[in-house]
């Protein structure tokens, strides 16, 4: 896998924003979901998908409270959806198949950071429930929709350089921290991403994850305003500080980039960031920058799979 994680050169950069990598690009006829399509990253990422033209499924855990923030885009829809709620997701997966439409493009922007110990469903560890296993049952069961041509795309973060797939205890059950779960579940996007693409490229579906950047969005709802000082994120009188920080519009470039990039055609499983596919980083300690050798571990990234079938008792591919 390691290999794969080579820069093509694509021309764009950590400046770039989402509507600069759509210029000139036409998006009619195409539809494209995006969770959390209606909050932060993933409301640019709606914006600029909608401006090209494409038919946007917004899914929202209060889809009441999306409305009105989506309201001045047209050919968007939005509709409900707790990742963290296996009957949500079977329901709004259920909802979509019935239209009988193809599906070209899933984003999975929507996500939960640095949370309270929290646990969903039957004792689940709620961030590694909601950023991760809740896509992997939804683009399991959105199959029918994506085969024959589409990518996925997982939002991870350059958190998973905090903590590869905990193996012994993933529902952190022998004692929480927030920012080791938090790490673990972007990990396990991007090892989503990896055994996605090896087990859909025969039906025309890639994969990718990608890290966005350093952005302030409502993700950070759960850090105070005195951690954000000791990250260096904010001075001491609450304003930005971290010269790194990306504007939303430059947040979600990345993952509208590996969504519709023809610089992308006939690759996937890879981590991307600032529009251009990432480096492995194997420095200890680790960088932050590029992606972690166990996050691109394809024999991880079966093992993540295996796991996360036994747990949601979802495998479209065991049927086959």
């Amino acid at each position: 896998m390691a290999h794969k994680q080579s820069p093509i050169h694509s021309g764009f950069g950590a400046h770039t924003t989402a509507a600069e990598v759509l210029e000139g690009r036409d998006l009619h006829g195409v539809t494209a979901m995006v969770t959390g399509g209606h909050s932060g990253l993933g409301l640019e990422t709606t914006r600029a998908l909608a401006s090209a033209g494409a038919h946007v499924i917004v899914a929202a855990r209060d889809p009441g409270a999306a409305r009105p923030v989506l309201a001045g885009l047209g050919n968007v829809v939005a509709d409900r959806l707790d990742l963290a709620d296996l009957a949500s997701v079977r329901d709004f997966a259920g909802r979509f198949l019935a239209t009988g439409r193809h599906l070209d493009m899933l984003i999975g922007s929507a996500g939960i950071m640095a949370c309270p110990e929290t646990r969903r469903g039957p004792g689940w560890e709620a961030q590694f429930a909601t950023n991760h296993l809740g896509h992997y049952a939804l683009v399991n069961l959105l199959w029918p929709a994506l085969k024959g041509g589409a990518r996925v795309v997982v939002v991870s973060s350059a958190g998973h350089h905090q903590s590869a797939i905990r193996w012994a205890d993933v529902h952190f059950t022998q004692g929480y921290d927030k920012w080791l779960a938090y790490g673990q579940s972007k990990t396990a996007n991007a090892l989503f991403a990896v055994h996605l693409d090896r087990l859909g490229q025969h039906e025309g579906v890639r994969a990718f994850s990608l890290h966005p950047g350093k952005i302030f969005t409502p993700l950070q709802r759960h850090i105070t305003q005195g951690e954000m000082v000791a990250a260096g994120w904010l001075d001491a009188s609450g304003q930005p500080a971290d010269p790194t920080f990306k504007t939303a519009q430059q947040g979600a470039a990345t993952q509208v980039w590996a969504a519709t990039s023809a610089q992308l055609q006939a690759m996937g499983g890879v981590y991307c960031e600032d529009c251009e596919i990432a480096e492995i980083d194997a420095s200890e300690p680790p960088s932050f920058v590029g992606v972690r050798p166990y996050a691109a571990d394809p024999v991880q990234a079966e093992r993540l799979w295996a796991l996360s079938a036994t747990l949601t008792g979802i495998d479209v591919f065991s049927l086959k």
